[in-house]
């Protein structure tokens, strides 16, 4: 069963990352499963390090990335909103080249709070990073100030 509170592609996701650092490091939506979100993120000029591999902070920011969009489709937009509240990576193995896939899972959905994990692996599927991002579930304001 589908976790998500509305209709959402990968094309409208994409789309709507545009001119934004998602877009900047060249993070894509790739897949939208029943309770999952799959990116890739290129390993390149953008996102390395001046060793030549991955800088953890792109790790992170696909992570977070990842468990936002996640959050966002998970709950009733007309009442709440997500946003992060922390984030957590445990760099595993490092990566030069290529890209590296986030796949964001809920561990916690609660009312107020929702915990996402998000594994990053290479292309050969070696674990690159895990995630843990906790993100707070608000009430919407009524932008007419009526309650």
């Amino acid at each position: 069963m589908a976790i998500w509170t509305r209709e959402i592609t990968v094309e409208a996701v994409n789309k709507h990352s545009a001119g934004t650092l998602i877009s900047h490091v060249g993070i894509e939506i790739v897949e939208i499963g029943d309770d999952f979100l799959k990116a890739r993120m290129p390993v390149d000029q953008r996102t390395k390090q001046p060793a030549g591999v991955l800088h953890g902070g792109a790790s992170v920011v696909l992570a977070e990335t990842l468990a936002s969009w996640a959050a966002t489709f998970a709950v009733d937009s007309s009442k709440h909103h997500c946003v992060g509240m922390e984030i957590n990576a445990n760099h595993v193995r490092a990566a030069a080249s290529g890209y590296v896939y986030g796949t964001a899972r809920p561990i916690h959905m609660g009312r107020s709070s929702h915990i996402w994990e998000v594994r990053i692996a290479d292309e050969k599927d070696k674990l690159v990073c895990i995630s843990r991002v906790t993100m707070a579930v608000l009430a919407t304001p009524n932008r007419y100030g009526d309650s």
